[in-house]
């Protein structure tokens, strides 16, 4: 039985001989010179140019996910890097392939809750202090983590998040959903009597909510980001490198019990 063909359509690019359009906009002419890295993401994703406070608080976030220091992420770059130095792009790719639920992608965790829990449509007046508490009830029952609470090193405050917070409030972008990220903090905090602050993931994931972004795609912030800060650190292994160092001292200490004297 044949099948009918489905369209096939894209609204994103197109090039010709002497031309280039991104979005409906010449590239060379509208786009070079005049856009910024996390304004032309902004545009490749939503298909409109950001206005000025979106330009500010969509940079922040982006910004916010290129570098925090010697992650797994940035090691599996580096150790891909020094077993296959000629394939810069095979260390990058390693990296981002760690970008899950544990580390930047829970953004896409927190989004995906919060949506959930207070849909778009949700009336206005909604009670968002029963929804916190029934929303860590429920993952508590199920002894689940909440994405985007707790930090290993960042206690009791994630510096990145109060100030994400500050720039979506001066932006006009702090609405219900950062509230009730807040709000579940607060009732996670006092259910388990431990730390729990917001991090920085949790604050994207909130303030990407804002946006109306949907939550299958927030996690690709952090990847389209933190490939930025991978090369960094490539650049770095390539004129400083420790990945070797780091090899033989693992397996020097992760055998030691089975080594002879």
């Amino acid at each position: 039985m044949s099948r009918e063909p489905r369209p096939i359509r894209s609204d994103i690019a197109w090039s010709t001989r002497d031309r280039i359009e991104v979005r409906g906009k010449s590239l060379p002419d509208e786009i070079l010179g005049h856009f910024n890295l996390g304004d032309l993401a902004y545009l490749q994703l939503t298909g409109k140019t950001p206005t000025e406070a979106e330009s500010r608080v969509f940079n922040a976030i982006v910004i916010t996910l290129v570098e925090h220091g010697i992650t797994p992420s940035a090691l599996a770059a580096r150790l891909t890097y020094a077993g296959a130095p000629e394939s810069l792009q095979a260390a990058v790719a390693a990296g981002l392939c760690g970008l899950g639920t544990v580390f930047v992608g829970s953004m896409e965790g927190a989004a995906k809750m919060l949506y959930e829990v207070l849909p778009t449509d949700a009336p206005a007046d909604a009670d968002l202090d029963a929804i916190a508490k029934q929303t860590v009830a429920d993952y508590r029952a199920r002894k689940q983590i909440i994405p985007g609470l707790g930090h290993p090193l960042h206690k009791p405050v994630d510096p990145r998040t109060p100030r994400l917070f500050a720039i979506a409030e001066d932006n006009g972008m702090a609405g219900r959903y950062v509230e009730l990220m807040g709000r579940i903090q607060v009732e996670a905090e006092a259910a388990s009597g431990k730390q729990l602050p917001i991090n920085a993931t949790g604050a994207i994931g909130a303030i990407c909510c804002e946006f109306g972004f949907p939550g299958h795609i927030v996690r690709g912030f952090g990847v389209m980001a933190r490939a930025i800060g991978l090369v960094g650190h490539i650049l770095e292994e390539s004129e400083n490198p420790m990945g070797v160092e780091i090899w033989q001292r693992i397996e020097d200490e992760a055998t030691a019990h089975i080594r002879p004297e």
